[in-house]
């Protein structure tokens, strides 16, 4: 079998669409349905039904699916070995981390990681942190810069690399932001804007209100930080937000007294495969611009 052609049959069955998986592969929609039908008179059987835009797994699909994932695995791998083998630092490196992470975080160190080993395939996508971590459990992708949650792997390694400083913010005409010192209970008051209870942000948050008692009226929950700073800065309501996104003055952060809350952003890997060079050099990179704990 060839192995172009499993590449495109794994792409297809993990993003569940032809168009997401040439997008994934950088090909046209018709080169993939081509590797597909080539893959599937190659067998001699179809692997996918398609149901106008659905595609989901024949039986055949989902018996060979975790075989070629496989394969593609060992291709890596072997692939990887003999780059190692030369002087120079080459490959692939496959990233995964949030949209926060990547837009606050990540560029200085890409900027640099680029200038530095040319030659190496960055392929960076974008989940949020628990689907990071099984990504790097399924050798999907070689390193993971996530929010460390407090449940982890234990197939997983992890490295801290910064401290993100949660404050609460308001928009600058939010009447919270109007008094000198705020207490916990004033901010109860107010409805809020987090995101989705699952995001280790808003566990932290609701643990602080339920040890004193309180209920947070949220309004709104959406997942995505930037729209949660856009929506506060229009005086939706009360959120908690990374420090390092009150540079451009749309939301101010409000003093509320003796709280102090942060996250820890990780690198992870899996802690059974080993490192290729380039993830090597990332990881250098990233130890030497993580914060001293």
């Amino acid at each position: 079998m060839d192995t172009q052609n499993l590449k495109a049959f794994i792409a297809v069955a993990e993003s569940g669409s032809f168009s997401a998986a040439a997008e994934r592969l950088h090909l046209s929609q018709p080169a993939i349905s081509k590797r597909i039908n080539l893959l599937e008179q190659q067998l001699d059987t179809s692997l996918f039904d398609r149901i106008g835009r659905q595609v989901s797994l024949t039986e055949a699909g989902r018996t060979l699916l975790p075989m070629a994932q496989d394969i593609g695995l060992a291709m890596r791998n072997a692939r990887q070995q003999i780059m190692d083998l030369k002087s120079t630092v080459s490959g692939e490196l496959r990233l995964v981390t949030s949209h926060h992470i990547g837009l606050h975080r990540l560029p200085a160190i890409l900027r640099k990681f680029a200038s530095g080993y040319p030659e190496v395939e960055l392929d960076i996508q974008f989940k949020d942190s628990e689907q990071a971590c099984l990504g790097v459990l399924a050798g999907e992708f070689d390193l993971g810069i996530v929010t460390r949650s407090p449940r982890i792997d234990a197939r997983i390694s992890h490295q801290s690399v910064w401290l993100d400083r949660l404050v609460f913010v308001a928009a600058t005409d939010h009447p919270l932001t109007r008094l000198k010192s705020v207490t916990i209970e004033e901010v109860c008051r107010h409805p809020a804007l987090l995101p989705d209870p699952k995001f280790l942000t808003t566990r932290v948050v609701e643990e602080l209100f339920h040890e004193r008692g309180l209920e947070i009226r949220t309004i709104m929950s959406t997942n995505n930080l930037e729209t949660i700073r856009a929506l506060i800065s229009v005086g939706y309501g009360w959120g908690v937000l990374p420090e390092i996104m009150l540079a451009d003055d749309s939301v101010i952060q409000l003093p509320v007294k003796d709280v102090s809350l942060h996250r820890n952003l990780d690198c992870i890997y899996h802690r059974d495969r080993s490192l290729s060079r380039p993830a090597h050099c990332f990881l250098e990179l990233l130890q030497s611009a993580a914060d001293s704990f």
